[in-house]
């Protein structure tokens, strides 16, 4: 099968990511083999092609928001059939032991492992899920799958960060970067009545944002029209947080929602933290965060603004990403 696998971490001018030919994988117990017909680009991707995050598996296939379809089953996986059409996140598994995974905080489960992490994911023709993780997908023709594979992480992670947000009902939100995961928050917010002020450097980005129904939108650093209730940062920039602290009002929360930040500056408790504000960060995501977050974009009818690409584009669709010329979110399409 083709596939790609990170030769070696660094910038996308490097070439990190090389394709290759490899064999079809074997399911395992619990696992089910996928012919991938879509698998979303995502900032996490390009964190590990260059090495912000520290490859865990030698020559890793990346790629964890996948749409496929099951096609062979390993000992013991029951939960779905050849000619399913499933979808598998960036969570691939926990122990189910630890102490957060029996309070029901799996996300953060000591032992945890990720698809296109851990093992191989979606740049690929081929690819393993464990089937206990995978998610349900709708027999509806108008969710393609270019449509849905930015849901499965992008969209279950913007989510997390909504609710980790602490946003109240009507309140005032703030948004700083405005990708794949941030649209898709934002219309949940906005859907449930907040008013939603973004914040990003792209022209296009802003225009998105405006277009799904955000009530500004602004440069990364200009004032925020009226003190916030919550903030999410999503752009991987630390210096946004003083920024995004300084914008809330008493009480307000603000949410990191990426895996990896850059260093943060110093912040000033007066002007920063004071009067109750919260700084939080996020960490990966629960099922129930992934079931509770889809049956919201079905609902609602989440408008997805995707840049296709073929398989053989992968390294293309990074460096685009990389040098933020993606609207919305980018997507491998078999």
């Amino acid at each position: 099968m083709r596939a790609w696998t990170v030769h070696r971490p660094g910038s996308m001018s490097g070439e990190p990511l090389r394709p290759h030919r490899l064999p079809v994988p074997e399911p395992g117990p619990g696992e089910v083999l996928l012919r991938v017909r879509a698998c979303g680009v995502c900032r996490t991707d390009l964190h590990i092609v260059e090495g912000d995050l520290e490859l865990r598996t030698p020559e890793i296939t990346p790629g964890h928001e996948i749409v496929g379809e099951v096609v062979a089953s390993g000992s013991g996986a029951v939960r779905f059939a050849p000619g399913d059409r499933i979808g598998v996140a960036w969570l691939r598994g926990t122990c189910g032991v630890c102490a957060y995974c029996r309070r029901g905080r799996e996300n953060l489960c000591l032992w945890s492992v990720y698809t296109g992490w851990d093992a191989p994911g979606g740049y690929a023709e081929y690819a393993l899920a464990t089937e206990a993780y995978a998610y349900e997908l709708p027999d509806d023709p108008a969710w393609t799958d270019e449509r849905v594979a930015p849901l499965l992480c992008a969209g279950i992670i913007g989510y997390r960060a909504l609710r980790r947000a602490a946003l109240p009902p009507g309140g005032r939100l703030g948004v700083w970067g405005f990708g794949g995961s941030a649209h898709l928050a934002a219309q949940v917010a906005i859907a449930e009545g907040a008013m939603v002020h973004v914040f990003t450097r792209s022209a296009q980005a802003r225009e998105l944002a405006l277009g799904l129904g955000a009530a500004t939108a602004q440069g990364v650093f200009d004032p925020a029209p009226e003190p916030l209730d919550s903030a999410v940062i999503f752009a991987p920039a630390g210096e946004i947080v003083p920024a995004a602290l300084s914008a809330l009002d008493r009480g307000g929360t603000c949410a990191v929602a990426g895996i990896h930040l850059s260093d943060v500056p110093s912040l000033d408790y007066h002007r920063h933290l004071f009067y109750e504000r919260n700084l939080r960060s996020v960490t990966s995501n629960t099922r129930g965060d992934g079931e509770e977050f889809l049956r919201l974009a079905w609902r609602l009818d989440l408008r997805v603004a995707t840049q296709p690409y073929g398989l053989d584009e992968a390294a293309r669709a990074l460096t685009d990403l990389a040098e933020d010329r993606v609207n919305g979110a980018a997507v491998l399409v078999a």
